[in-house]
C-alpha cells in the first residue's frame, strides 16, 4: 500500500469524518458560514473546518451548541450525532498494534479500519486477498514489488499481514466475502510449492463460517470490475458509512462519498453474480493445484 498525502499519521477518523459530512450538511441547511459557527465555539474558523473534515474529535458541548445555532429541533437527530461523536472519540483513544509501524502511512489507516470493521467485501485481480496468504506468499509478493529493499521491512510486511488475520478468529471475528478473478490464482507467485501452499490455506480458511470466497474464471468474459481491484469495508456501527479502499501504483484512493460506495457495492454484486459458487470456486482452485 503505498503513502497517500494525507494518511501520513493520524488514526482511523471514519466515524469522525461522518459526523463533519452531517454537520456540515446542517450548516448548509441553516445558511451559516465557517465563520458564523466558528462564532458560535468562541473559536476560529480553523476549528471549524477541522471538525467538517474529521480531523479532530468534538466534545458534547461543542456539538449541541452547533446544533442548537443550525436550528435542530429533533431529539433523536441531536442523540445519534452524540452517540457517534462519542464512538469517535472512544476510536481514536484505542491504541492499535498497527500505530507501531513505522513509516506504514495509510497502511495503519487501512489496517485500523479493518480493525474496526465487522465485514469487508473485496475485489482482487492479482493475487490473492491480503487476509488468506501465506508467510511465503506474502514475501514473494513484497519482493516481487521491489518497495522495500531492506530485508527487515519484507520481515515486517509479512509479520504485518499475519498479524491482520488474527481477525478471522477470536469473539468477533471480521466476515470476509472475497472474489478472485482466476488469473490472481493462476499466476506462480514464488514458484509452485509456494502457490501449492497457498491455494491450500484458501482451501483451509474458506472452512471458516466467516469467510466467503467465489472465484471469476476466465469463462466469464467481460465484467464490470475489470478496473481495478478493491475493498468495502463495513461497520457495526449503524451511523458509520462503508468505507471503500483502492490502491493503484502512486496512490491511495479513498471513497466515503455515499452514492460512489453504493456504486463499488454495485459493482461487486454484479462481479460475483458472475462469479463460480464457493463449492465450484473450490473445484476450480483443486484444478489448477494439480497442474502446478
Amino acid at each position: 500500500m503505498k503513502q497517500s498525502a494525507d494518511t501520513s499519521s493520524r488514526v482511523s477518523t471514519v466515524l469522525g469524518r461522518k459526523l463533519g459530512t452531517e454537520l456540515l450538511h446542517l450548516r448548509d441547511s441553516a445558511g451559516k458560514t465557517q465563520q458564523q459557527a466558528a462564532q458560535t465555539l468562541s473559536a476560529t474558523s480553523t476549528k471549524v473546518v477541522k471538525i467538517e473534515r474529521g480531523w479532530v474529535p468534538v466534545r458534547d458541548p461543542d456539538l449541541r451548541a452547533l446544533c442548537s445555532y443550525y436550528g435542530v429541533t429533533d431529539d433523536a437527530v441531536l442523540r445519534s450525532l452524540l452517540e457517534l461523536a462519542k464512538l469517535d472519540r472512544e476510536r481514536r483513544r484505542a491504541k492499535g498494534w498497527w500505530q507501531q509501524l513505522p513509516g506504514a502511512g495509510a497502511l495503519s489507516e487501512y489496517i485500523a479500519l479493518e480493525d474496526a470493521a465487522s465485514r469487508v467485501r473485496t475485489w482482487q485481480l492479482a493475487f490473492v486477498p491480503g487476509l488468506l496468504q501465506t508467510a511465503e506468499y506474502a514475501r514473494a509478493l513484497a519482493v516481487g514489488e521491489g518497495t522495500w529493499e531492506d530485508p527487515d521491512e519484507v520481515d515486517q510486511m509479512v509479520g504485518t499481514r499475519l498479524k491482520r488475520q488474527e481477525r478471522l478468529h477470536g469473539d468477533r471475528p471480521l466476515h470476509v466475502y472475497a472474489v478472485v478473478w482466476e488469473a490472481a490464482l493462476r499466476q506462480l507467485v514464488g514458484g509452485p510449492s509456494v502457490m501449492r501452499a497457498q491455494l491450500d490455506q484458501v482451501r483451509e480458511l474458506t472452512e471458516l463460517p466467516n469467510v466467503q470466497l467465489q472465484v471469476l474464471p476466465y469463462r466469464a468474459g467481460a465484467h464490470a470490475c475489470a478496473a481495478s481491484s478493491f475493498t468495502i469495508v463495513s461497520f457495526a456501527e449503524d451511523a458509520a458509512a462503508d468505507v471503500t479502499h483502492a490502491d493503484t501504483i502512486g496512490t491511495t484512493v479513498w471513497v466515503e462519498n455515499q452514492e460512489l460506495s453504493t456504486t463499488y457495492r454495485t459493482f461487486f454484486e454484479r462481479t460475483a453474480r458472475q462469479a463460480l459458487a464457493q463449492r465450484d470456486s473450490l473445484t476450480l482452485i483443486d484444478e489448477i493445484r494439480k497442474g502446478l
